[in-house]
């Protein structure tokens, strides 16, 4: 390996390549050599009496000098060779916040590591170029801002490519200086939001959780495509409408892409519409929402298996579990033993009409179900939590000889508890004004609570951020009537 191979190599891994140093202990070897063979012939030829010659004296005398100027630069260098250069400090001007004080001076490490402990995690996508050296160019962009890149997805057009990335940029760069960089560097129609530490697991671990979870529970659909394309509406169609009329256009087996709405065929008939504002989705994204549709499809209807079994107060035994369109004869029987009043409790219409909710209801295509049976297997309890679209509706019926015996606050806790599980913001319930019994219910529950009436129909929001609610022992109270 030759001596310039040699320079490079140390270079590359991290250790300063001191030339002048080396020549200099090499010339102090020559000169002392020289020195040493002065004074060996010398003494060959006039004795040991005589002095050196002069001209061995001088040379030794530099090479001591050269040594030691090669020692102290070599401890200077020791001690400043962490310094940036003098023309380059790479100084950022202070925020207004910080200008007016003075910091302690910090090592150029613990600077950085405080730097990253203020770091903020965003979500990036932007359209560039392609064509070689655009992403380069981006890449060095973020990089003179301090800006992190976590991972990079690709998402190839036909003109251009859409890069998502997942930053992590120091806590003084915000959103707006994100973007104005990536604009700079060539960067088009780049959108951006706040990320958190879920989304620190990489594309791939993440479509294949989401297919498990759609695999074990058909409600799942929802809310899987809705983590899997980032914030987005998502409403499914029936074939069929409720209360009879026409359904909605039919879609092609490979689904319609249409800049930021794409609509799929329903696993059982109808039409899933996901919308996005401003953010066009890419066929990338639309080809994985179509292939976890397609799995949903072929697993066909599916609830997961269990069921709790809870005492009431008077000492009776009943359970709760999940339901679906296989219980529906159990509910119609359940209907009919309920009185006219807790029907139009609970449907805010003619009584003649609740049996054709029913079929809707229980599918797991549009949410979850939990039903309350006694030990004979009788259902006397139904609890809904429905999706609708960027919202969550609860809804409850419990049969008038099991009413006030704390079965609607059981499973309306419960259903709540769906709701936060699968990252809901709130959930509303629609009820009669005179419906003191869903109210009381709502109140229950300890959250925060909007109130908007109209006409005799009160809505009832109840805001999740607070801490997930534990579910209410069965005191008698909270029923639906």
């Amino acid at each position: 390996m030759s001596r310039d191979i040699c320079d490079v190599t140390r270079a590359k891994n991290g250790r300063p390549v001191h030339a002048g140093r080396r020549d200099a202990v090499r010339l102090a070897a020559l000169l002392t050599t020289a020195a040493v063979t002065g004074v060996v012939t010398h003494l060959l030829e006039h004795g040991s009496d005589a002095w050196p010659l002069p001209l061995s004296a001088a040379l030794s005398a530099l090479a001591a000098t050269l040594l030691v100027a090669s020692g102290v630069r070599a401890r200077w260098t020791r001690r400043h060779g962490h310094a940036p250069p003098a023309s380059d400090t790479g100084a950022r001007p202070r925020s207004p916040e910080r200008a007016g004080r003075s910091e302690p001076d910090t090592h150029p490490a613990e600077a950085v590591t405080r730097r990253r402990a203020q770091s903020v995690l965003w979500r990036m996508r932007t359209t560039v170029k392609d064509e070689p050296g655009s992403l380069a160019a981006l890449c060095t962009a973020l990089a003179r801002l301090g800006v992190d890149i976590l991972s990079l997805q690709t998402h190839p057009l036909a003109e251009g490519t859409v890069d998502e990335f997942l930053l992590r940029a120091p806590g003084d760069v915000d959103g707006d200086g994100v973007v104005g960089a990536v604009a700079a560097a060539g960067g088009t129609r780049a959108w951006i939001e706040r990320a958190d530490t879920h989304d620190l697991v990489d594309a791939p671990t993440r479509v294949l959780g989401l297919a498990t979870r759609t695999a074990l529970d058909a409600a799942e659909l929802p809310l899987a495509l809705r983590q899997l394309l980032g914030r987005c509406t998502i409403r499914q169609l029936p074939g069929t409408p409720v209360m009879g009329g026409r359904g909605p256009s039919p879609v092609p087996v490979e689904g319609v892409l249409e800049e930021t709405v794409m609509r799929l065929r329903a696993p059982e008939g109808g039409v899933i519409t996901v919308e996005r504002p401003y953010l066009p989705f890419t066929p990338t994204e639309f080809a994985r929402a179509r292939a976890l549709v397609e799995l949903d499809a072929r697993l066909g209807p599916r609830v997961p298996a269990g069921h709790d079994v809870l005492t009431l107060p008077e000492g009776g035994a009943i359970s709760v579990r999940r339901a679906d369109n296989g219980d529906l004869q159990a509910a119609r029987e359940m209907h009919e033993r309920c009185s006219a009043r807790t029907l139009s409790m609970r449907y805010h219409g003619p009584v003649g009409d609740a049996d054709r909710y029913l079929n809707h209801l229980l599918s797991p295509r549009y949410g979850r179900t939990l039903a309350v049976r006694t030990a004979s297997g009788r259902i006397v309890g139904l609890g809904h939590l429905l999706w609708d679209g960027d919202e969550t509706e609860v809804a409850l019926l419990v049969e008038d000889a099991w009413q006030q015996r704390g079965i609607g606050g059981e499973l309306l806790a419960r259903l709540v508890a769906m709701a936060v599980e699968a990252g809901c913001e709130s959930v509303y319930a629609v009820t009669q004004a005179s419906n003191t019994g869903m109210v009381a219910a709502m109140r229950s529950l300890g959250l925060p609570l909007d109130y908007q009436i109209e006409e005799g129909t009160l809505v009832i929001t109840a805001r999740l951020e607070a801490p997930r609610p534990a579910a209410p022992h069965l005191s008698g109270t909270g029923d639906l009537g």
